[in-house]
């Protein structure tokens, strides 16, 4: 009997079968069709909502373990990308495979540089929207737009065009995230200045005034490592969204803005909200013990604590409140921080918290670091899509070159009547 098998034995039947266990630790789900009641028995699926413990793909990007708190991008550890790397560098690897060298670098900054600019007509379109429109509804609009202005787009399977592709999407979406910004805000559009970095570009058009701008370079610099660290995360809701909306073979603005309405949902892009929320509820530090204990009791949630895939301290968590530390540095104590360290110091002892796993996420500081930059809350998961950009385009376009995927079309458990005959409408009772 090979080693390299799972034996499954159907006590329905008796019968016994060989399902191989392949090279990752997986078995192919298709495998189990071969297990049969009768000979027009469908076969036996898995059931599992929310694909729990289901692998829908291969994949070389990201590589997490939960259980020890290790992010890897391409096999580097995040630690060492957050500390030494920039974006650009980063969207690079996770699109290439390899970190650049000095002369890829330039290519590919050049010609993202080359593409920043939007049609006129994507201004007249952003100016369609209410002024207190939420940025994320109008991002997540405004980049499925992209792709009537790209109808390219739609030759997926040309390396060349997909690669152009990316690049615009990477240029295009700080302008459209700043553009929805000022927006809000009734101010004047503020459009890309080239001789800037791409995270300087991006601030001076959110920012600027009169087309003055005084960059921090603290803060600059903070927004990237937080750029960095919300790059790419595995299959994640959004991720996932990009995935399955993309196997249709649809273009790659289409697949973006799927991922980007995925993000726009609270359970997922709008954790650091939440974060802000409870800390503006707990008000003062003397309060904390008593939230606490209605947490415990089941009178609360604990936001920011916790995670799917994480049952360790996120690593990404311990990086942004360094981060965090240098920003206030430059910005000011929040009383919120204070509130914020001394809730993660009593949950980080208490018993309850600790055998349930409950470490901080990577939402638990970020709010605060956006809010001190100057962000609304109601613009965070802008910053987020911004930041999960490069990951959805490596995803997207690993998935149209895999040739073992296909149009995503999960199966179902029917639970609803038996067949029956249809009931004239005068006859129903």
């Amino acid at each position: 009997m090979p080693t390299n098998s799972l034996t499954v034995t159907d006590n329905r039947t008796g019968k016994s079968y060989e399902i191989p266990v392949d090279e990752c630790g997986t078995i192919k789900a298709m495998d189990l069709r071969q297990i049969k009641t009768a000979p027009d028995d469908f076969g036996l699926m898995t059931y599992d909502p929310a694909f729990m413990n289901t692998a829908a793909c291969r994949s070389a990007i990201t590589f997490i373990d939960g259980d020890r708190g290790i992010l890897e991008y391409r096999g580097y550890p995040i630690e060492e990308i957050a500390e030494h790397g920039t974006f650009l560098e980063v969207a690079y690897l996770l699109n290439e495979g390899e970190l650049p060298n000095a002369a890829q670098l330039h290519k590919w900054t050049d010609d993202i540089r080359y593409h920043t600019y939007v049609h006129t007509n994507i201004i007249k379109f952003l100016e369609g929207f209410r002024y207190d429109a939420h940025p994320m509804g109008m991002l997540l609009s405004t980049v499925g737009a992209l792709s009537t202005f790209y109808p390219d787009a739609r030759h997926v399977h040309d390396p060349e065009n997909r690669y152009i592709q990316r690049v615009r999407l990477m240029a295009k979406l700080p302008t459209i995230a700043a553009f929805c910004f000022r927006h809000n805000r009734g101010l004047p559009y503020e459009f890309p200045r080239n001789d800037l970095e791409y995270i300087g570009n991006f601030v001076n058009m959110t920012f600027s005034i009169g087309g003055k701008h005084e960059p921090n370079p603290v803060l600059q610099r903070a927004l990237e490592i937080l750029l960095i660290l919300h790059a790419d995360h595995e299959q994640n809701c959004s991720t996932s969204a990009v995935r399955a909306v993309g196997s249709s073979a649809v273009d790659v603005f289409s697949a973006v803005s799927a991922g980007i309405a995925a993000l726009y949902g609270p359970l997922h892009g709008g954790a650091n909200e939440a974060v802000l929320r409870m800390l503006d509820e707990i008000g003062s530090r003397d309060r904390i013990p008593g939230f606490i204990e209605k947490v415990k009791k089941g009178e609360g949630r604990l936001m920011g604590f916790g995670h799917r895939v994480y049952k360790s301290y996120d690593p990404r968590a311990k990086l942004i409140k360094k981060v965090a530390y240098d920003v206030f540095a430059e910005t000011g104590m929040n009383p919120k921080l204070e509130i914020a360290l001394e809730l993660e110091r009593i949950a980080l002892q208490d018993d309850y918290f600790i055998s349930r796993k409950l470490y901080p996420n990577v939402d638990f500081y970020s709010g605060l670091i956006y809010q001190a930059m100057g962000y609304p809350t109601d613009y965070f998961t802008v910053l987020f899509a911004l930041g999960r950009l490069p990951g959805w385009l490596a995803q997207w376009s690993e998935m149209i070159q895999d040739k073992e995927q296909k149009i995503a079309r999960p199966r179902q458990v029917y639970v609803g009547p038996e067949r029956r005959p249809y009931v004239a409408i005068a006859e129903r009772p």
